[in-house]
Order: C-alpha cells, then structure tokens, then sequence
C-alpha cells in the first residue's frame, strides 16, 4: 500500500502544478452573476475557505445615488446584492447591469463605480479580499 502512495505522490504533483498553472494564466475579468437557485443555500463562487486580509461591509444607496468613482488597489472586491438593481461601472469598459438578487466581481486594480439604476433602494454587501499573487 505504501508503494502505491508513493507511486502516486508524482502524479498528484504534476496534476496540481498543471492545475494552478491553468488558474494563474487566467486573467479575472468583472462579471455579474444572477443568483436564481431553486434551493436556499446557493454556491456562487467555489475557492478555498480561507482569507487573508478580507474585509466587508453593507452599502445602501438611494435611486440615482452612487458610491463614487474608486480602486480597491490589489484586492479584488465582489458585491452581493440583496435589493434594487443598479449598474457596475467599469472604466473604460461598458457597464455591467445587475438586478437582485446578483453577485458582481471587480478585478484588482479596477476603477469602478456602482450606480442605482432602479426606482427603490439598492443594497449590498461587499467582500474585498487580497489577490492571489501568481
């Protein structure tokens, strides 16, 4: 049995490394995710359980209102919408509209903005986690 471990600890290896090489020379692009699920626990993203440096908190902007033109720098942000609906303005790309409920992703170093598009409140949690350097 020990043999067989052992005969497979490089495969294991060589399986990871093609893995996180896969992963590394993606490039994370925004995106707004609708949350529809026919069941009350919904998987949205799938990483590993851990952070380093995460950071959250609960925005509501009244119709019109925006947060304001800003970075997160190096971290990337994602945005869980709870109500309204509103539009994730991304410089120098087109704006990404979004209805609750909805997640929306910013990239690190992304200058962005998040606007309230609907008639009623829009409310949000953010997440704003340190990148993974590749």
């Amino acid at each position: 049995m020990r043999r067989f471990f052992a005969a497979l600890r490089p495969a294991v290896a060589v399986g990871w490394l093609i893995a996180t090489a896969a992963l590394r020379s993606q490039t994370p692009q925004p995106l707004a995710v609708p949350l529809a699920c026919a069941q009350r626990d919904c998987t949205v993203l799938n990483g590993a359980p851990q952070t380093a440096g995460l950071r959250s908190g609960f925005v509501q902007l009244k119709p019109g209102q925006a947060v304001g033109w800003h970075t997160t720098g190096q971290n990337e942000e994602a945005l869980v919408v709870l109500r309204g609906k509103g539009t994730a303005l991304i410089e120098g790309r087109p704006g990404l509209p979004f209805a609750a409920p909805a997640l929306v992703y910013i990239p690190p170093a992304t200058r962005h903005n998040i606007e309230n598009t609907g008639s009623g409140p829009l409310r949000y949690e953010y997440v704003v986690a340190p990148a993974a350097v590749p």
